[in-house]
């Protein structure tokens, strides 16, 4: 049985039909790529996991339990933790410090989250693991709104990171950033998430990225599953070729 699963999944919007009976799966510590044209329907499948959407149609299975009608909230404590490919961090905090917050939200410690987190020693000793294990532990005292663009996309999958997800949804984690830096933050998010034997699903425009990161890639067209498949498969698919990759195969 899959990590997740979703069973002819549908959202529609007035006449367009966002996502169509979409049969999507996750296994468990697979690190799947999800890519497709704008408006494949890529982010409102996301959004219909992860609760942020409804669906109109179909089922979604998280560890065998039908999850359709669990909050944001339950499902982010059953194990599903997403980024966003618009960082969202509390600028005027220590990098340390939100990662803390994350923390202190997972462990239902909402009396803590104004308190800092150096008030509460094994927050932050576990905040502090978290930022090494992302690399930025030298930054721990540095404010979110003086890092670097790369260094906040580390950061706010760490965050994600910090609620120890099951399955972690990263939404564009390389947009905006340098070849060197893309390098960087992808190796660092590969070893992170399979050193801690989680699944993760990454949304992603660089076809470099998508080819040289994941154990599987599943492509969307207008709402459907176009192919799915390792990278090998569909690097020679003739449809996602002919959709998405402008008509040439990439080496």
């Amino acid at each position: 049985m899959p990590l997740l699963q979703t069973r002819k999944l549908v959202k529609r919007f007035g006449d367009n039909t966002a996502v169509d009976h979409v049969d999507f799966a996750v296994d468990e510590s697979e690190l799947v790529a999800l890519i497709g044209s704008n408006g494949a329907g890529k982010t409102t499948l996301v959004n219909l996991i992860s609760a942020y959407l409804r669906p109109d149609e179909g089922e979604i299975i998280f560890r065998e339990h039908s999850i359709n009608d669990w909050s944001s909230t339950r499902r982010v404590r059953s194990g599903i933790a997403r980024s966003f490919q618009l960082v969202s961090l509390f600028d005027q905090l220590s990098t340390l410090e939100n990662v803390a917050l994350s923390i202190f939200g997972r462990e239902g410690k909402t009396d803590r989250m104004i308190s800092p987190a150096k008030s509460d020693r094994t927050v932050q000793e576990e905040a502090e693991d978290v930022l090494g294990r992302f690399g930025l532990e030298a930054l721990a005292d540095t404010s979110a709104g003086a890092l670097a663009h790369g260094e906040r996309k580390l950061l706010d999958v760490a965050v994600a990171y910090a609620l120890r997800p099951l399955l972690l949804f990263l939404d564009e984690p390389t947009s905006g950033v340098n070849t060197r830096d893309k390098t960087q933050i992808m190796d660092t998010i590969a070893s992170v998430v399979r050193g801690g034997k989680m699944a993760a699903v990454i949304i992603e425009h660089d076809m470099d990225v998508v080819f040289r990161y994941s154990d599987r890639i599943v492509a969307m067209h207008q709402g459907s599953i176009l192919a799915e498949g390792s990278p090998e498969q569909i690097r020679n698919n003739s449809a996602v070729v002919t959709h998405m990759l402008g008509g040439s195969v990439l080496s």
